[in-house]
């Protein structure tokens, strides 16, 4: 109970922009995710760009976008980043299509 106090879970809703698709970014972040304690997914959009959102304890998730970041940093351009309250509506994290 003090944990969740300390660690309120948060989500974090992103747009990678750059040369994100067909470079294993869905993959990456996938198995990043699998280390740390979130849900959410990440998807191909249309516009050639990534999107992710992941929620948990925020320092799961600021570890794992830094994480994220550090290995596919060469193919980002741009990030959009938007923090809104969990829903609590993922069951485990995933690839959307």
């Amino acid at each position: 109970m003090a944990a969740t106090q300390a660690h309120p879970h948060q989500r974090h809703h992103l747009h990678f922009c750059g040369t994100v698709q067909g470079v294993g970014f869905r993959y990456t972040a996938q198995n990043l995710a699998l280390g740390y304690n979130v849900c959410g997914y990440v998807r191909n959009l249309g516009d050639g760009s990534v999107e992710l959102v992941v929620e948990g304890p925020e320092d799961q998730v600021e570890s794992l976008l830094a994480d994220l970041r550090r290995k596919m940093n060469c193919f980002i351009r741009k990030v959009e980043t938007h923090v809104e309250p969990a829903t609590g509506e993922f069951h485990g994290f995933g690839i959307r299509h």
